[in-house]
């Protein structure tokens, strides 16, 4: 028992290969395995698997079977909106540092979660950083997407490709003006290159969507009445995840669904709603063009709730 417990401590606690533990006790690496077996089974070595206590192991699960996701994060819910918001941020900070590999071409949208993202990021890979949506003025002041996508940046030590523009122009035409701008340019120029996006999902209401609240009413009343839901960087979806067309198409600076659907890994952080948050995050689900998903247990079970049974 006192040689398993060395050999056990040898190997788990201070990392050292079988290899190396035979030389030291003249054994053969295949003893070596076999005291590590034993020390197990008569519970020398017991092994525990903790993760933070606000994931959720179970419904992330549970939401990426149901929907078809590479992955879902899900965090507990908090009584303060505020506070699952930072969690959802901080938590989707920690993913991309473990997803981003070098090289690759970031493309961060900006939502408040997403905001708490940027400020919690420690590091990333070298890698190339680009603004996916023009800027809401109403957020300009507190940095906006032009500081997560620079902070960004410097942490990866790449190039970054921010957008000094709004997201919603009053018509066509000053946004054709605008994307035809040499910086503005140099941004869109990578969204075909886009390896990583990291975007939010907004419901269609006041509270829960930023490109609502900036829409004069007649145009809220119209993309309503097209049975609009959900949008995601400005693209707006009707319930079932079918993008819905209209003028906005060509008034926002923005990359495009399509543009979105050619990108390896789609990252969605959304949370820190009510029920038509939730089911904005289903109809962006069913579009086909997220493949993870940060939320939060709220959202999760609700989702759950209205996903489809198996054979429907």
């Amino acid at each position: 028992m006192v040689r398993l417990a060395s050999i056990a401590r040898r190997f788990y606690l201070e990392g050292r290969s079988k290899v190396e533990i035979a030389e030291e006790f003249g054994l053969s690496r295949f003893k070596i395995a076999r005291d590590l077996e034993t020390a197990r089974a008569s519970g020398i070595v017991r092994i525990d698997i903790r993760l933070p206590a606000r994931l959720d192991v179970d419904l992330s699960e549970r939401v990426s079977a149901a929907f078809g996701l590479r992955r879902t994060i899900v965090v507990d819910a908090s009584e303060d909106p505020l506070e699952t918001r930072r969690a959802l941020g901080s938590v989707a900070a920690r993913l991309l540092a473990e997803i981003v590999r070098p090289g690759e071409v970031l493309g961060l949208a900006w939502s408040r979660a997403l905001q708490v993202m940027g400020a919690d990021m420690v590091e990333l890979p070298r890698c190339t950083v680009v603004q996916l949506n023009g800027v809401l003025s109403e957020h300009a002041e507190d940095g906006g997407s032009v500081e997560t996508v620079r902070h960004a940046a410097a942490l990866s030590g790449g190039p970054a490709y921010p957008i000094y523009a709004p997201l919603i122009l009053p018509d066509a035409a000053t946004a054709a003006t605008l994307r035809a701008d040499p910086g503005i340019a140099s941004a869109f120029a990578h969204y075909d290159r886009l390896t990583t996006a990291v975007v939010a999902i907004g419901g269609w209401d006041e509270r829960n969507s930023t490109v609502f609240q900036a829409l004069d009413p007649g145009s809220r009343a119209r993309y309503t009445a097209l049975g609009v839901c959900a949008e995601m960087s400005a693209q707006l979806f009707d319930a079932e995840g079918n993008q819905v067309h209209s003028d906005l198409d060509e008034r926002v600076i923005s990359v495009r669904a399509d543009q979105l659907r050619e990108v390896p890994e789609v990252v969605a952080v959304a949370g820190a709603g009510d029920e038509a948050k939730a089911r904005a995050v289903g109809a962006a689900l069913r579009s086909g063009l997220v493949s993870t998903l940060v939320t939060d247990s709220a959202v999760a079970r609700t989702l759950l709730d209205e996903a489809p049974s198996p054979g429907e």
